[in-house]
């Protein structure tokens, strides 16, 4: 099976001597290349700092954590940083899109990281993500502009620029109403279906977890339930 995550006995501790608290314990995952995965658990049950450190954003303090089989923990923060904008892509439960700029302009950051002048295949890249989202009218609207499902379907859009292999969505339609969080979990299906990108999703939103191909449910740090449908 071709895996393009994989976590081996991963211990999260913050702290110090008697004032430890551990987060995660032992966690074992296997991710396969391009599915649709969810997260679930309880506030504290370890599910964001579990992503923060699939992301390369945090350390384990012990385990081994493997991107394209490549072990990741022990790399140096620059390594890392070049993974991640080469890699992934992040959505969040807030855009963080800049107000300055417009839809258009926000989606091209990531490349603008490594890169000057775009060429013409990533503006037709970024045109076509753009179609893809459904952004066509409001693409050169600033972001104060656009209403809150348009400004997360830009924030899409920016994490798929660089054309990563897996994206990591922590509550992305948490600030949405119900309607829109259907609407952007379809959307986040078409890119998976259309693109074969690994989607990684923490969501708290048991029917939108349901939908997944798999879910993982984390509780008191460890995985609790890890279903395949």
């Amino acid at each position: 099976m071709d895996n393009i995550l994989q976590l081996k006995n991963i211990n999260k501790i913050y702290g110090n001597g008697e004032f430890q608290t551990q987060v995660l314990f032992d966690i074992n995952l296997d991710i396969i290349r391009g599915s649709f995965n969810s997260i679930i658990g309880q506030s504290g049950s370890g599910k964001s700092t579990l992503l923060n450190i699939i992301g390369t954003l945090d350390k384990p303090t012990s385990g081994e954590l493997y991107i394209n089989g490549v072990r990741t923990d022990s790399m140096k923060k620059t390594e890392l940083a070049d993974l991640r904008n080469n890699t992934m892509g992040f959505i969040f439960q807030f855009h963080y899109l800049l107000p300055e700029f417009t839809a258009y302009e926000n989606i091209l950051i990531p490349y603008y990281m490594k890169n000057n002048k775009p060429s013409k295949e990533v503006i037709e890249r970024a045109n076509e993500l753009i179609d893809l989202v459904g952004l066509s009218s409001v693409k050169n609207n600033l972001a104060t502009k656009m209403s809150g499902g348009q400004q997360q379907r830009t924030a899409i859009a920016r994490a798929l620029i660089n054309n990563p292999s897996i994206i990591l969505a922590d509550e992305p339609t948490g600030n949405l109403d119900s309607d829109t969080t259907e609407k952007i979990y379809t959307l986040l299906r078409e890119v998976n279906e259309k693109f074969k990108t690994t989607f990684i999703i923490i969501t708290h939103d048991r029917r939108i977890a349901e939908k997944a191909d798999r879910n993982i449910e984390i509780k008191d740090g460890k995985i609790n339930i890890d279903i395949f449908r």
